[in-house]
């Protein structure tokens, strides 16, 4: 009757190297997801009229207007220009986090990506 449960072939020893090397890469990923969070990433619409800042945790933490752009005749554009630098600024902290997570992934051997 076959066995049932084990490791053919001294698997056991490999198992420990591959939990060490998984628990290695999870301190990393942590490591970089908290220096993620602390960067900051800002991004302009209306040339330079509206900046946004975000943080990696997708947290608007500063709004910069210039004088020009404030028109009590026209908030609905000064209200676009907001809206259009900040999820400027959100778009570049998700690409950050997508290359970093794409680098982690690289580390495996999976070429940034899954075969199916």
């Amino acid at each position: 009757m076959a066995k049932r449960g084990g490791f053919p072939g001294g698997m056991p020893g490999n198992m420990n190297n591959i939990m060490k090397q998984a628990q290695r890469m999870q301190r990393q990923m942590e490591e970089n997801q908290k220096e993620l969070e602390r960067k900051e990433f800002t991004a302009a619409a209306g040339g330079g009229a509206v900046e946004v800042t975000v943080t990696g945790k997708k947290e608007v933490v500063k709004v910069k207007l210039s004088e020009e752009v404030v028109d009590p005749d026209d908030i609905e554009m000064l209200e676009d220009l907001i809206m259009a630098a900040t999820n400027e600024a959100i778009r570049k902290a998700e690409e950050a986090n997508a290359e970093v997570m794409n680098k982690m992934a690289g580390g495996l051997g999976l070429g940034g990506g899954f075969p199916f």
